[in-house]
């Protein structure tokens, strides 16, 4: 996946230079090539909250990331799909957590994240619990790996063919919406063991300059 992910990096670094400024067309060019740059990023890491520190660090150096909980309610039948996914059976505990995860007063992505406290330790578990502080941040001492399940693209700014259509066909700027990429994972110990199932969803703010 990851070796996939940097070819695909290298692909569009090639296919799709640095943009003028100006026409809808570029807009429409610039909103693509940087979904997908987010989108090989993410699965190129085993931390997204270290992708989306990166993206802070350039528009406010110092700011942290900050996971601010978030109080909806889980889709039906998600919990039992974690115990598939996390491998647990219908007895082993499962907690819940829902955050936004936030640049200053941008909220970059919205995550769901259903994980075993058992194969966590204590102070991380009392971490989860009481302080904001990004679940990767918490659990980082785990050296997690992370296996992408799902990704896909909310917003398409162009089609996949977009080369094969008449530039005209194009000539109205793009307003993407609220949320524009989602992504599922498990994360696990170096040795295979999944204790985290997460849904990321990640907001229009991941495309601001």
């Amino acid at each position: 996946m990851r070796r996939a992910a940097w070819i695909v990096a290298a692909l569009l670094a090639v296919a799709v230079p640095a943009l003028a400024q100006g026409s809808d067309f570029d807009q429409r060019l610039r909103l693509f090539r940087d979904l997908r740059a987010l989108n090989t990023e993410l699965l190129s890491h085993d931390s997204a909250t270290a992708v989306l520190q990166t993206i802070c660090d350039r528009r406010a150096p110092g700011q942290k990331i900050v996971a601010r909980k978030s109080s909806w309610a889980p889709e039906g039948g998600a919990l039992d799909t974690a115990r598939t996914d996390l491998g647990v059976g219908p007895e082993e505990p499962i907690r819940y957590r829902q955050v936004e995860l936030t640049c200053g007063d941008e909220v970059l992505s919205s995550a769901e994240n259903w994980y075993v406290p058992a194969r966590l330790t204590s102070e991380m578990n009392r971490a989860l619990d009481e302080t904001r502080t990004p679940f990767g941040v918490v659990v980082g001492p785990l050296k997690f790996r992370r296996r992408t399940l799902a990704s896909s693209f909310l917003f398409e700014p162009l089609p996949e063919d977009w080369e094969h259509h008449p530039r005209a066909d194009f000539d109205a700027a793009a307003s993407p919406p609220p949320h524009v990429l989602q992504h599922r994972a498990v994360l696990a110990t170096p040795d295979g063991r999944p204790f985290s199932l997460v849904v990321e969803t990640y907001t229009d703010r991941v495309l601001a300059n």
